[in-house]
């Protein structure tokens, strides 16, 4: 259901005074009438008053988009047409940002509010003070009945109207009461989902609410139970979350921090990462929306103050572990969250770490062990959160989840372990350490502990599941869960790199996102512009928008499993190298040395990169085009036979060609 300031049917709005629906608008959201919104509310009105005489239908004033926090200034139903109206008043030209934003508007709604999935719905943009309007009625590439933006000055926003009834209304009436009413299950990206939380929202108000996506809700309320228990009790516990690629792990995380955020009263608690790349946009993003909303309030910000307090509850986990390191107190948090926790380091890499770069000679512990120790410092209670990715591994060093169940069992038995039973699936390698806790203290299971729907691909919740089929060879699985995959997620293949990049701009509408993604180990693709070595700040890449050419709109720079896990795009390029090759006797592993390919044996490292490839298989919301190069027999390093078999082995599975 989503809400508004104000409702009318049109013919009473043509009725009623200016005055008296700016009253109504405003004491909606308790808005003093003198401000700046009141005089744009005035001009609006006054338009809209001479365009829509003759009208019949229903007007919306600031009806809600909760996803991305923003209204839309007017929502117009005549007839079967929804017209989302976006006013710049005073503006004499058609920003890209501003069609940009009322694109996002119509988008949000044909994506995420029931009622609009079938309807047809123009947005249009309104600068008031143009000269020209452009009012051509034409649809896009993906069929969905969301019609192109139209721009249009307040002389001409009429003919806009009638145009568009003309040739697209089939004389049908929706009704304006079941419109606003209907079910608005919106799923956010990680970084609208973290502005969202921190500015106070719940997790029920941004996200879906169906059955399918119902455990988000549950797991988040066992924990939070979990927390309320070990406080009242004065007890230690340790929980592992477990759930498919883009299942919202990061999201109930960041969800249960910004629930305890109150350090006065000894209820602090933190969202701790590995993944460098994630917690810097985070942290950025943050600071940037905390710095634009004083400025609107007329306060300001510097953004490295904001950045400071953002700081207090999104951190990088090594720099928490250096800092207790330093300090022998408890930390100041009694709720630690660590986020993709099967990454923490290994005993070996840790103390080979804190010997070289930190010159400690007598660490002896693995990343997890040090980590429980910091919180079993406090006298009274403490809860840590292990947020668990099943075959996500993909650095040396990386633990897996067995690590940290061994350091409970050697040192922190009195703790109390609560366990998604999905953690003795193989994907975790962490039966034989789950038995033997088993025998040494109390392990509770609980199945809300597990997230088992992808959320990031909302328009294929079973996208992990056909990746998990391709990358292990499994094709009988593979083409059946791929028949499966709706038609409003695209998955192309083809072997022309141009020709993906215009596929990613044509599909993409709006602010929606694109870039391209490659294996950190995929060296041979600078015949193609491609170079994973050259430096790429993920901030810029990330957040930054499509006039950037640092930003991943420009379709130059490239981000790897590195830069990317935990993160997602709307729309992605998958460039595949030829450092995973298909054979029929399973994957060959390889990583450029120097001038030439070399087999990697550690089966550790090959796992890795097969865990890359799943990565970047796996961030793409809406779609996404593979492309596998041709190869160069003139280039020893490029043959053809180190990229044929695996286009053979993707197009064998019937991933449409482009």
């Amino acid at each position: 259901m989503l809400n508004y300031f104000y409702k009318d049917s049109i013919q009473a709005f043509l009725q009623k005074e200016s005055s008296q629906i700016i009253g109504e608008i405003s004491i909606a959201d308790n808005f003093d009438t003198r401000n700046t919104q009141s005089k744009a509310w005035e001009i609006q009105i006054s338009v809209l008053k001479e365009v829509l005489k003759g009208f019949e239908g229903e007007l919306f004033f600031e009806f809600s988009i909760p996803r991305m926090g923003r209204r839309v200034d007017v929502l117009l139903i005549i007839k079967d047409v929804i017209f989302i109206v976006e006013f710049k008043v005073g503006e004499s030209k058609y920003l890209s940002y501003d069609i940009d934003q009322v694109w996002d508007y119509a988008l949000d709604l044909k994506n995420f509010h029931e009622p609009s999935h079938e309807a047809v719905l123009v947005p249009i943009l309104i600068a008031t003070e143009a000269n020209n309007s452009f009012l051509e009625i034409s649809t896009t590439s993906h069929d969905d009945n969301l019609i192109n933006p139209i721009k249009a000055n307040k002389s001409d926003l009429r003919k806009a109207i009638e145009l568009t009834l003309e040739f697209l209304s089939e004389n049908k009436f929706i009704d304006g009461e079941k419109y606003s009413t209907g079910r608005y299950a919106p799923t956010p990206t990680i970084v609208e989902a973290a502005l969202s939380l921190y500015n106070t929202h719940s997790v029920d108000e941004i996200t879906r609410s169906d059955a399918g996506a119902k455990n988000l809700t549950d797991t988040t309320d066992v924990i939070s139970k979990l927390i309320r228990v070990a406080r009242k009790e004065q007890k230690k516990k340790i929980c592992f979350v477990t759930g498919v690629p883009g299942a919202g792990k990061t999201l109930v995380g960041l969800n249960i921090a910004t629930e305890h955020l109150d350090h006065k009263n000894d209820d602090a608690s933190v969202y701790l990462s590995g993944n460098g790349p994630l917690v810097q946009i985070l942290q950025e993003a943050l600071a940037r929306d905390r710095v634009k909303s004083e400025k609107e309030k007329g306060n300001k910000l510097t953004k490295k103050r904001a950045r400071s307090s953002v700081k207090t509850f999104i951190q990088n986990i090594h720099h928490y572990r250096d800092e207790y390191l330093r300090d022998p107190n408890p930390p100041v948090d009694h709720v630690a969250i660590f986020d993709e926790a099967q990454r923490a380091w290994t005993k070996d890499q840790t103390v080979s770490f804190m010997k070289r770069r930190k010159g400690i000679d007598d660490f002896d512990a693995s990343e997890p062990e040090f980590l429980i120790s910091c919180l079993d410092r406090h006298d009274d209670w403490a809860v840590i959160i292990c947020l668990v990715g099943g075959g996500q591994e993909i650095n040396t060093g990386e633990a897996g989840i067995s690590e940290w169940l061994r350091a409970i069992k050697n040192r922190f038995n009195d703790w109390e372990v609560y366990i998604s039973p999905n953690l003795t699936e193989s994907e975790y390698d962490a039966v034989e350490s789950i038995q033997e806790l088993e025998g040494i203290t109390k392990v509770h299971l609980n199945e809300d502990l597990h997230l088992s729907v992808s959320m990031r691909s909302y328009r294929a919740e079973n996208l992990s599941e056909f990746v998990k089929h391709i990358l292990d060879q499994n094709v009988d699985k593979a083409r059946k869960i791929l028949r499966n995959i709706p038609e409003d997620y695209p998955i192309v293949l083809t072997r022309d790199l141009k020709k993906a990049k215009k596929w990613l701009k044509e599909k993409a509408r709006g602010s929606e996102r694109y870039g391209l993604v490659v294996s950190s180990q995929a060296e041979r693709l600078k015949p193609y512009a491609v170079d994973v070595k050259s430096p790429m700040n993920p901030i810029h890449w990330f957040l930054n928008g499509k006039d950037d050419v640092r930003s991943s709109y420009y379709l130059e720079q490239v981000a790897t499993e590195f830069h990317i896990q935990g993160l997602e795009l709307d729309w992605t390029c998958v460039i595949w190298d030829g450092d995973l090759r298909y054979s029929e006797n399973g994957w060959q592993t390889h990583s450029f040395r120097g001038k030439k390919w070399i087999n990697i044996r550690k089966k550790e490292r090959q796992d890795y990169l097969v865990n890359a490839y799943r990565v970047l298989l796996t961030r793409a919301r809406q779609g996404m085009v593979i492309v596998v190069p041709e190869g160069d027999e003139e280039d020893h390093t490029r043959k053809s036979s180190y990229y044929d078999p695996t286009y053979k082995y993707l197009k064998d599975l019937g991933i449409s060609l482009l």
